[in-house]
């Protein structure tokens, strides 16, 4: 069975939607769908509660966190990690399930943006690679509960790149698996920046987190190079 988990910080505009998605999709594998907000003001967790999600309140803000706050609450074998903007492809819980079955223990799936910008689709095309950039959570990540624990989850000092953090620990540990199908997400961040903004903002954090920087530091550089919702 598969726990969904949605880590939330006033995401009242899109929550509602994806969540009613989710159920709509869902099977019998999917045991519940978790939403572990951070003390959202914007009426996001009566929104995913309408909708018909879990409502998780985490003591502590920053995904990591709230995705570790979830996983220790579910009751799913697998979990599934999912941003609020992001929409999976309908038959994810049978894809998952049968991906476990077929002795996979993490992955995730390619994406395809919300938008016909041709430069978004060339990033979209470039995830089907093996490569680290395309380790981040708008992939969204399956990865099996024991080995979640194993891993002791998230990294909660990791304050930004911490589903990169968690593949990179994942993949020495267990098969990876990424899917040819692809998850829907939202072009917002382009809609708010240029095209090159949000490339030079995204390779900055990369390099400046293989080079051992700070996620503190890395965080707050990122911030000022990109207007965020």
């Amino acid at each position: 069975m598969i726990s969904v988990i949605i880590p939330t910080y006033n995401e009242s505009t899109v929550i509602g939607g994806l969540i009613r998605f989710l159920i709509a999709n869902t099977s019998n594998q999917v045991a519940e769908i978790f939403v572990s907000d951070a003390g959202s003001s914007d009426g996001t967790v009566e929104a995913a509660a309408k909708a018909g999600a879990v409502v998780l309140h985490s003591p502590e803000k920053g995904r990591a966190a709230q995705m570790n706050y979830a996983a220790l609450r579910s009751k799913g074998s697998v979990l599934y990690f999912v941003h609020a903007d992001c929409f999976p492809p309908a038959g994810f819980a049978k894809d998952i399930m049968d991906a476990v079955k077929n002795g996979y223990d993490c992955g995730r799936y390619q994406t395809r943006f919300m938008s016909n910008l041709f430069l978004l689709k060339l990033n979209a095309f470039f995830t089907r690679f093996d490569f680290f950039s395309c380790y981040g959570g708008d992939q969204t990540l399956f990865i099996t509960k024991d080995l979640f624990n194993q891993l002791h989850g998230f990294d909660i000092t990791k304050k930004i790149m911490e589903d990169y953090d968690l593949t990179v620990r994942a993949r020495k540990n267990g098969r990876y698996k990424i899917f040819k199908k692809k998850v829907l997400i939202s072009a917002r961040k382009y809609e708010l920046n240029s095209w090159l903004q949000v490339q030079r903002a995204n390779y900055k954090a990369v390099q400046s987190y293989k080079k051992g920087m700070s996620t503190t530091e890395i965080a707050i550089n990122y911030k000022k190079m990109l207007r965020l919702q």
